[in-house]
């Protein structure tokens, strides 16, 4: 039963990985879908042997509206690759939200890399898995998948012309408590080696936390994404290792905080106690907290609001660390 549930995911996750390629393949110009993708995990996922759930791709936008995907109960993590015309050496692993229920593909993925890649940054969109869907890492599934990915991506910096040395992490709301977790644990040892690429750094060279997810303290918490990753009542021992801001030490790379004060899905306080946590262990870091912006807004969501200005400041934080 086990082996033809696999095989049952592995057909869906090919069924949705051949949908997206012919859909790039037969659109033209700049917003075309890339056909690029590297499998974070040559034989499956680690503990994937309880995983019953179906991968699904859902279309979420209105009709005449902007494209807005969905990828939720993520079998076969990937990395989706946006290749600049011009390269400037770095790169960027972008991990964008969905309340660790789905990975949202166009809003925060693919609209921001196709951004990033214009200005020269080689871009990687993480499809990680979900906390809740049985993988036996539980709530460190999508780390593993961060590290995993970091580390691939370190592992064909000379072959795809950026450095490994200047490869950032860039998280949106829970894809932030991602970015942040693998920014405070990147050393953390989450699963056994698979091959020579787990032999590097899983440290990102700089953290961009845009509008985050970080503690799971209830006072301010996001309680959908504590639900997901920890369940109903989880231990203080599980609720400290999982707040970001209690795992920062003297070893963090530089940090670009983003967060908008009227933010009413996330609370500003998140972003607020990482930045206290970074500049206690005195880490390099930037914070902008907007009087206007509310959650999600991206790129798409932001015109004649002061927010616009963001993409601009993390590329001036980024240049000023090297990125």
């Amino acid at each position: 039963m086990l082996n033809r549930r696999g095989a049952l995911a592995t057909f869906v996750t090919g069924l949705l990985a051949s949908s997206l390629s012919r859909q790039a393949k037969a659109e033209t110009g700049p917003m075309a879908d890339p056909t690029e993708i590297i499998d974070l995990w040559p034989a499956g996922p680690p503990g994937g042997g309880a995983v019953t759930a179906v991968e699904t791709l859902t279309e979420r936008a209105a009709p005449g509206g902007l494209r807005d995907r969905a990828l939720s109960h993520i079998r076969k993590p990937t990395l989706i690759v946006f290749r600049p015309k011009t390269p400037n050496g770095a790169a960027v692993v972008l991990t964008p939200g969905g309340g660790y229920e789905r990975v949202v593909l166009d809003k925060e993925g693919y609209e921001t890399a196709r951004w990033l890649a214009g200005r020269g940054y080689t871009c990687f969109v993480l499809f990680y898995r979900m906390p809740g869907d049985g993988w036996t890492s539980g709530p460190d599934a999508p780390l593993q998948d961060a590290q995993r990915g970091l580390r691939l991506v370190r592992s064909r910096a000379a072959a795809m012309g950026f450095s490994p040395d200047r490869i950032a992490i860039m998280g949106f709301s829970a894809g932030g408590h991602v970015a942040a977790s693998l920014t405070t644990r990147f050393a953390a040892q989450v699963y056994e080696r698979i091959d020579a690429a787990d032999d590097l750094s899983a440290r990102p060279s700089l953290s961009a936390l845009v509008y985050p997810v970080i503690t799971m303290d209830p006072t301010f918490m996001h309680a959908g994404s504590r639900k997901q990753l920890l369940g109903a009542a989880p231990t203080p021992a599980q609720i400290d290792l999982y707040s970001p801001e209690r795992q920062v030490t003297a070893e963090l790379p530089p940090v670009f905080l983003l967060h908008a004060a009227d933010d009413k899905a996330v609370p500003v306080e998140n972003t607020l106690a990482m930045f206290t946590a970074l500049k206690a262990k005195a880490i390099p870091t930037e914070m902008h907290v907007f009087e206007e912006g509310g959650h999600g807004f991206g790129l798409r969501f932001t015109k004649d609001k002061p927010v616009a200005a963001w993409p601009g400041l993390f590329e001036t934080f980024a240049k000023r660390h090297g990125l």
